[in-house]
């Protein structure tokens, strides 16, 4: 589900509201960063240090999801008004419980030159004030009875409120006004029966307007003003749904710690309600009820009246840049969407409506490589049904076979405008062709059929892929389960001309195809070492890989011991003998830094002759690790880009455990003063080369220190942060597992409490990823096991040091079983697929 789509607030709940305002993003906020050069990441001291900040803290929302949606996301917002981007209603829970979290999530979107406004109320704060002075709070259908006294104390509460949000975000370095009046001009709504309570009816601009223009955001209360002066008071949710009429921003946001609507019945998050599909069904859901069925009816009744790129989100806080900037979003999306229309008869059709959206986004047309009318006529001679929405944005074209009823269908087109994907209408057309169809098939043929819809969307969507290395292409599909019924299927389906975007093969060999179902086979070479033993012991259990090489020059000739699936004795694997091994989809290169290279070549040069289809090349060793042609595999923060990629740079250990310590602080890192971690690594981790750091006598009750300075993961987290770091590695007498003790100098004060809550956050949902409570790791506990574990979280008493304690296992997470990750990520299964959860 996308999020920057999800136009409008996520989190409906009386806690909050996300009412933003502006989008300033500078082109050079857009520039990729590899055109940013390594000195101008690290000069923080520098003029340039605002420029740094908002490209390291782009970079840093690439890793929660791809360059594409994120520099998409930015200049959808950029498009607006400042104060048309967002609304945020904040209510007083979240003052009280999540303040800090709040914070960080306002001058997050600060960094990137975003201005959300934000209205906030104050209940509780008003409750706890009312009981001390004797006072019982008194409600008339869900009002509060405002009386003088109740009004005295409202307006002491806002205040205090407001000031304390203001303060925390100056202290975090972002510029905020408070403003606690002149906003809302109100009647009174009953003043025999509510006493001192508004009805909004005009909301003046200008006090917002110029808080923006002098950078600042702008943190509002729920008073309002009658025209002669009487201050009344007014529910937040309310007013933040006036404040939303007049300035028809693209989101706004509710802030729940929930993070979202639940499913009564399953207990699921439902992550989208299209309101013009849903509603109606919707009410009548037995577990829609009181404050949900009320929310659910307040949100459609605020969109209506705004445009219909105007969205609602539910949402934590903690969760604000995800669900902003990322396809898949956080939270629940509440949007009025638009009404979808399935069409079996083509000339039902409105053939004005759906010329004019080939014109605007099929390549083909577009190009002039086929006209609409040629189109539509050669789809005279097939079973068609055409998707398509209320305006016209997405259309999809689904085809079969009329004297071939046991043949998959081919999904012929889907097009969509970029309007249509940021507020997931493609999707939503997905869903209904899914539940007509059990199995389908599709081509994307090369970049330029992916100007709105990337190849990781189509990925996500497909059980498998046919890639044809002469030309680019790949070939997807679902619902076919036999692996050669689906080379079949995919390489002989479509049209006889194969001219037209999303139309698929007419070629009847198959040589160049590299399937991709549900089994793949991988090839190990350098497969003595510790990482290998591991890596093949993590196959054998795999449900979808197959082990049908290892290859180890001191091996050669001896069978291979603990892999069950198949008898299998190791090679000694030459570059040039690769090509002859067809059967591999792909290849995990074990080897030692500096020698896959010649294995890299010889398979790229194979696949530019045709002498070979196109593998997976998925390297351990550091070869890669900086070249940009290549994904850098660390799932957690690159798993958009891993998906489908064929050149994976698997990291080394040390630097995931670093970065893993290190990224969630990132926007608040101390420019002047660099993060220092100080590792300590089993021996395993100096291979099996005999060696001092690998001699159990010689490290009996020993620690040894070495490269001290300009280590290679020092260079490898440095350069993947975009800032400089000390890294200073030893060897301990344990076997495996690494403990990573990280000091992180900050550019703010910031308590424990803050540190943790922002951890839990970032890795919320990240199943290798266990951040603890009140303890730090230790080794022990993490050897043999699969996930990265995180604690510590101790922060100095001046409150500008934090010390992070991050633990992992040297020859899993932080080698075989990241390796796995990546392959299960590039070969289009489940990320977790063969890997022991716990």
């Amino acid at each position: 589900m996308l999020s920057i789509a999800r136009q409008a607030t996520k989190g409906l709940s009386s806690k909050t509201i996300l009412s933003a305002s502006a989008v300033h993003v500078k082109a050079g906020l857009l520039r990729p960063l590899g055109s940013v050069s390594a000195q101008k990441i690290r000069n923080y001291g520098s003029a340039n240090n605002a420029a740094a900040e908002k490209e390291t803290i782009t970079k840093l929302l690439y890793n929660i999801g791809s360059r594409k949606e994120v520099e998409q996301y930015l200049r959808h917002f950029s498009s607006v008004e400042s104060q048309k981007f967002a609304v945020i209603k904040v209510g007083g829970a979240v003052l009280t419980d999540e303040l800090e979290t709040l914070v960080s999530a306002l001058t997050f979107l600060n960094r990137v030159g975003l201005y959300p406004i934000v209205l906030h109320g104050a209940g509780p704060q008003m409750n706890r004030l009312l009981e001390d002075a004797g006072v019982e709070p008194q409600y008339e259908e869900g009002i509060r009875i405002t009386d003088a006294k109740t009004l005295e104390i409202a307006r002491k509460v806002f205040a205090a409120e407001n000031l304390k949000l203001v303060d925390a975000l100056e202290r975090h370095g972002t510029r905020a006004r408070p403003i606690t009046g002149g906003v809302f001009v109100a009647d009174y709504l009953d003043k025999e029966k509510y006493g001192l309570v508004g009805n909004i009816y005009s909301v003046n601009k200008e006090a917002i307007e110029s808080s923006i223009r002098a950078g600042a955001l702008p943190i509002l209360t729920s008073l309002a003003e009658t025209p002669d002066g009487q201050i009344l008071n007014v529910n937040a949710d309310i007013a933040a749904a006036e404040l939303a009429t007049v300035l028809e921003p693209l989101k706004i946001i509710f802030l729940n710690e929930k993070n979202g609507i639940y499913n009564g019945d399953t207990g699921k998050r439902i992550e989208t309600i299209n309101l013009d599909e849903e509603y109606e069904d919707l009410l009548k859901e037995p577990w829609v009820r009181y404050g949900t069925k009320l929310k659910i009816r307040e949100c459609k009744e605020l969109l209506d009246k705004l445009p219909r790129s105007s969205s609602v989100a539910i949402i934590s806080a903690g969760h604000l840049h995800k669900e902003l900037f990322t396809d898949s979003g956080a939270g629940t999306l509440i949007r009025r969407g638009h009404k979808l229309f399935k069409f079996d008869d083509l000339s039902k059709i409105d053939s004005d409506k759906i010329r004019r959206i080939l014109e605007a986004e099929d390549p083909a047309v577009k190009s002039g490589e086929v006209s609409v009318a040629q189109y539509l006529r050669d789809l005279k001679d097939k079973n068609v049904s055409l998707y398509t929405d209320e305006p016209g944005q997405v259309l999809a074209i689904v085809t079969s076979d009329p004297s071939d009823p046991s043949k998959p269908a081919v999904l012929e087109k889907i097009l969509a405008s970029k309007t249509a994907v940021l507020n997931n209408v493609a999707d939503n057309i997905w869903n209904s062709i899914r539940k007509d169809y059990d199995a389908l098939t599709w081509r994307v043929r090369s970049k330029v059929d992916e100007d709105t819809l990337d190849r990781s969307w189509h990925f996500e969507r497909a059980d498998g892929s046919l890639r044809n290395p002469e030309d680019g292409s790949t070939m997807f599909f679902y619902g076919i389960r036999d692996s050669d019924k689906a080379k079949q299927s995919l390489v002989g389906a479509g049209s006889k001309g194969g001219k037209r975007s999303f139309s698929t093969f007419s070629r009847p060999q198959r040589r160049g195809y590299a399937s991709s179902t549900r089994q793949k086979n991988v090839g190990l070479i350098g497969a003595r070492g510790y990482t290998g033993r591991e890596l093949i012991n993590l196959i054998n259990q795999h449900p979808n890989l197959n082990l049908t090489h290892v290859s180890s020059r001191e091996l050669e000739g001896k069978p291979l011991e603990g892999y069950t699936k198949s008898n299998l004795t190791y090679v000694n694997l030459k570059p040039e003998e690769l090509k002859a091994q067809e059967e591999v989809d792909a290849w995990v290169l074990a080897l030692p830094n500096g020698v896959c290279t010649p294995f890299v070549h010889q398979v790229e040069a194979d696949v530019k002759d045709g002498k070979s289809s196109e593998k997976v090349l998925v390297d351990l060793s550091a070869d890669y690790r900086f070249d940009p042609t290549w994904t850098y595999g660390l799932p957690e923060f690159n798993r958009k880009n891993i998906s489908g990629a064929t050149r994976i740079a698997n990291p080394g250990c040390y630097a995931t455990g670093a970065q893993m310590s290190i990224r969630p602080l990132l926007p608040f890192l101390d420019k002047n003063a660099p993060p220092t971690v100080f590792g300590v690594s089993g021996y395993s981790g100096a291979g099996t080369k005999p060696s001092p750091k690998n001699d159990p006598e010689f490290l009996r009750d020993n620690l040894i220190p070495y490269s001290l300075t300009g280590h290679i993961h020092e260079k490898e987290v440095s350069y993947q942060l975009g800032t400089p770091i000390g890294f200073i590695p030893h060897v301990a007498p344990f076997f495996q597992g690494i403990s990573l003790t990280v000091n992180i100098p900050l550019a703010k004060t910031m308590t424990s409490r803050d540190i943790k809550s922002i951890y839990s956050a970032f890795y919320q949902g990240e199943k290798l990823v266990k951040v603890l409570e009140n303890e730090e790791p230790y080794v022990r506990d993490n050897a043999g096991r699969h996930f990265v574990r995180v604690g510590g979280f101790a922060v100095h008493a001046e409150g500008r040091r934090a010390v992070v304690i991050t633990n992992l296992d040297n020859l899993l997470k932080g080698a075989a079983t990241q390796a796995v990750q990546n392959l299960n990520l590039a070969l289009n299964f489940d990320e977790y697929a063969g890997i022991p959860i716990e």
